[in-house]
């Protein structure tokens, strides 16, 4: 049975591709009454969608530090994260490590102390701890470690290929977003969770689904045809 008490949603890495889609649904679901978006600027308000008067409060943080922020987490239900480094190449292993692992990790972590009961994530398609792939590991490594936290409801998000609409990191960025989409078609039966998917659907899903969550019902793992899935349902 769908919970219909009032929900309190929490994102970190609103600001980013994903993440600007899923704050426009959350914010469109007549589900949370409250939406609170941390991170180190406000992120833009969608054009899009009609904010109700108090429904949005943005919070300029440290993600570093939880204590920057661990104050404003009591009271919510949900939390969705999509933090992320947009172009890992332009950073030193370590860092990037540290943005994608270790402070969504504590943010986690602080959601759970806070009694958030609901969280989602978004990691990527082949995340695997032992991967010999440094991503791939990192990613793997992440969602163990979310998992160890015993959220009664976890979702994780596997996309692939993230289309998005501009072309945002150079040439090889071009090139694949010009090529992705046509591959979908070929990728079939196991290869079907490498296909491509439109940044404002992904978005979209995870909005969706987190209003749409029960309280309890346990860990999964979502890729392209869950995707779908959702989207087809609204």
């Amino acid at each position: 049975m769908i919970d219909d008490s009032p929900r309190k949603v929490l994102l970190l890495g609103a600001t980013g591709a994903v993440g600007g889609y899923v704050l426009a649904e959350v914010l469109r679901s007549p589900v949370f009454t409250t939406v609170t978006t941390l991170g180190r600027r406000p992120a833009p308000l969608p054009m899009e969608v009609m904010v109700p008067p108090g429904k949005l409060a943005q919070h300029v943080v440290d993600v570093a530090d939880p204590s920057s922020y661990r104050h404003l987490l009591s009271g919510h239900t949900d939390a969705i994260c999509t933090l992320g480094v947009g172009d890992p190449s332009k950073l030193p292993r370590e860092e990037v490590w540290r943005i994608e692992v270790d402070y969504v990790v504590a943010f986690a972590a602080a959601c759970r102390e806070a009694g958030v009961e609901r969280f989602s994530l978004m990691t990527s398609v082949g995340s695997d701890s032992s991967s010999r792939f440094y991503f791939l590991k990192m990613k793997g490594t992440l969602e163990e470690r979310i998992k160890e936290l015993d959220f009664p409801r976890l979702r994780i998000f596997r996309p692939s290929m993230i289309l998005t609409k501009k072309n945002r990191y150079g040439l090889s960025q071009a090139i694949t977003l010009s090529v992705w989409p046509n591959l979908n078609w070929a990728l079939q039966g196991s290869l079907r969770a490498a296909r491509g998917i439109r940044v404002e659907d992904l978005g979209r899903a995870i909005g969706l689904d987190a209003a749409r969550g029960q309280r309890d019902d346990g860990a999964r793992v979502y890729t392209w045809d869950d995707f779908q899935a959702i989207l087809t349902v609204g």
